[in-house]
């Protein structure tokens, strides 16, 4: 056994041995952690996760080897972890942390939890579990050279949702299905053309051209000889995608003409869309074989960071096809496909479907690396900064279990150091919210919506569980009688789903009672009934923060920053990267695309305030006065370096 010896005071040693912790994810933060904590002289460690383990964790989960391929992260890191403490008492468990057995009892048996998560679902409901229980959480994320640890404790500071977090960033479908400009749209077009094709359909993600496009116009009787010009590969019918494509046997070269030669040829007849853009040029499946070469690629380097000609992404994605229909039909009837950015069907499919659109639009074609980061919202995780983070979850844990809270921080790790050198940054834990939804003594929270137009299952899928992270809500109607709208009981009031809220009374100042009892949580919903929200738009929460960047600091502000009563602290010049990474905290906001994850200082008030912007969601994090004090570990930061 390498457990450290004589590092801690006897007191909190006999405490780290007794404790019993609970570690929630155990993928890049997870294995560094699992490891810490037994070196520390933890020994009672329950560790869950849902994934297995794919090659490409390898380089940087070390407690995984190319045999344990396939395999429980969980179990494979609790036998690895056995190895360095062979004393410790470890349970793993393969399973989803939102499983209702994981239940507010369940998470009262631990004196900490700590939480190594990859997504803000699974983080959102950890946060409530232990507010309900009472139990101190220590939230964590990486993403690239940044990273993030910060001490939740019900009462004292924030809890993970106490900031609004911005929705997911979404394209307009005219944009994605007509006229796309970035690479971002050809490839989000593929993700969805693979959901048409051999997945879950969804009318969202439709991916044939867009007749409502508001800039639509062209002549109608052009327009009809034009889009039944080609009866034999591949038509333009306006049927479902799926069933065409079934009637054609998944037939690749159909495919390949319908969606990027007769549905191109139909977007030309817009051709109000074409007046101030460069039109798009149709691709036909025998001109490219007959005069390209299926060889041809640009760049050097690993074959993933290549970028193949119009003929060779032509080609693979004819491959795809044949190898994605041969899954689907071993499924049988009914089947679906589920996208997954490390199966390597489904990345070729969109790195080729991407592509061939991409030069359809005039754009520079991307490498399947490039593709795969883009399609995947994950930026490369470095497996430093996961260490770092670790490291300081530790160090967290400790002051906890000392009875040392009032002395727990946020830490931020930096890319660049600040000017005090730095790479680490303490900052102070804010106090929670009151108008938190989450942890306030009474949650509320208004809703504005068309009561004539938003059905039941709406209000439960997209607003209680997508938008305020329920998982099996009841709804009770404040309407005197307790009318239940909606219950967790299946079957109980399935027939309610089709109906809209007008229907059971619900109008402008009604409110709704609704309970979680899993997550141990109550909520009271105001209703706004509103008639003229934006388009696209089906309901608004009422003081939701806006979804943009915080303004960078002036270059001004950046001098006057000094010593004394004056905190410093200068913006790193992290770069730009997409967003929704994997392992990225959300302390401070949430879901979806931002085009960067940059910290910045802004000056408030006579004293500096630091912000994070948000590298999952691209929300900017609460204000944290920065502390003088430089936190123990890493005191040298050149000892860091290039940490993702």
């Amino acid at each position: 056994m390498v457990q450290l010896v004589g590092s801690l005071r006897k007191e909190l040693a006999d405490s780290l041995s007794a404790c019993r912790v609970l570690v929630v994810g155990a993928g890049g933060i997870g294995c560094e952690l699992l490891k810490n904590l037994v070196l520390t002289g933890f020994k009672n460690i329950e560790v869950i996760d849902l994934d297995t383990i794919d090659v490409s964790n390898l380089n940087r989960q070390f407690l995984f080897q190319k045999k344990h391929v396939g395999k429980s992260k969980a179990q494979v890191a609790k036998e690895s972890v056995l190895q360095f403490c062979p004393t410790a008492n470890i349970t793993a468990y393969h399973d989803s942390i939102m499983n209702p057995e994981y239940n507010v009892e369940f998470f009262r048996n631990f004196m900490l939890v700590m939480n190594a998560l990859d997504n803000r679902a699974a983080r959102n409901h950890v946060n409530r579990m232990c507010l309900a229980a009472d139990i101190p959480l220590i939230e964590s994320g990486t993403a690239g050279y940044l990273g993030q640890v910060t001490v939740i404790k019900k009462g004292l500071t924030e809890c993970y949702e106490c900031q609004p977090k911005p929705t997911q960033k979404t394209f307009p479908g005219c944009t994605i299905r007509n006229t796309p400009s970035e690479p971002i749209h050809c490839i989000v077009w593929a993700k969805y053309l693979f959901n048409q094709l051999f997945g879950e359909e969804d009318a969202d993600q439709e991916v044939s051209p867009d007749t409502a496009d508001p800039e639509l116009s062209w002549n109608p009787a052009d327009t009809e000889a034009r889009a039944t010009a080609s009866d034999q590969d591949g038509d333009i019918k306006r049927v479902s995608t799926k069933d065409w494509a079934r009637s054609t046997g998944y037939d690749a070269v159909k495919l390949f003409n319908k969606l990027f030669k007769d549905d191109i040829q139909y977007l030309l007849t817009m051709d109000k869309l074409w007046k101030k853009r460069k039109a798009p040029l149709p691709l036909d499946w025998l001109e490219i074989q007959k005069l390209a070469c299926p060889q041809e690629v640009t760049g050097t380097g690993l074959k993933d960071q290549q970028v193949l000609g119009v003929a060779g992404y032509s080609q693979l994605f004819s491959r795809s096809v044949e190898t994605l229909r041969s899954m689907l039909a071993e499924k049988g009837d009914g089947a679906e496909l589920v996208w997954d950015k490390d199966d390597p069907p489904a990345m070729d499919f969109v790195t080729a479907a991407a592509n061939l659109r991409m030069h359809i639009f005039s754009m520079n074609m991307k490498s399947r690396f490039d593709i795969k980061s883009m399609a995947g919202n994950i930026i490369p995780a470095i497996a430093t900064t996961n260490a770092v983070i670790a490291g300081l979850i530790v160090l967290e844990a400790l002051k906890i279990l000392s009875g040392d809270v009032e002395q727990c921080r946020t830490i931020f790790l930096n890319k660049q150091p600040n000017p005090r050198k730095k790479l680490l940054v303490p900052c102070a834990l804010d106090p929670p919210s009151a108008n938190c939804y989450v942890c306030a003594s009474k949650p509320e929270v208004t809703v504005k919506l068309n009561v004539h137009k938003t059905l039941v299952l709406a209000l439960q899928d997209k607003i209680l569980k997508e938008k305020f992270g329920m998982v099996a809500p009841d709804v009770q109607i404040e309407d005197g009688k307790g009318t239940i709208l909606i219950s967790s009981e299946e079957g109980e009031t399935e027939a309610n789903n089709s109906k809209f809220l007008s229907d059971f009374g619900i109008r402008h100042g009604s409110r709704l009672q609704v309970d979680d009892f899993l997550q141990d949580y109550t909520l009271l919903v105001n209703v706004i009934h509103c008639e003229d929200l934006e388009k696209d738009v089906e309901f608004e929460v009422v003081g939701d923060a806006p979804d943009k960047a915080p303004t960078p600091p002036s270059a001004q502000e950046d001098k006057n920053v000094a010593n004394g009563n004056k905190e410093s602290a200068e913006p790193s010049t992290s770069s730009k990267a997409p967003a929704e990474q994997d392992d990225v905290l959300i302390v401070d906001s949430d879901e979806e695309e931002p085009s960067s994850s940059t910290m910045d200082v802004r000056m408030e008030s006579g004293g500096h305030k630091r912000k994070l912007h948000d590298a999952e969601t691209g929300e900017a994090s609460a204000k944290r006065q920065r502390l003088d004090q430089p936190l123990a570990a890493n005191e040298e930061d050149d000892d860091i370096i290039a940490l993702d």
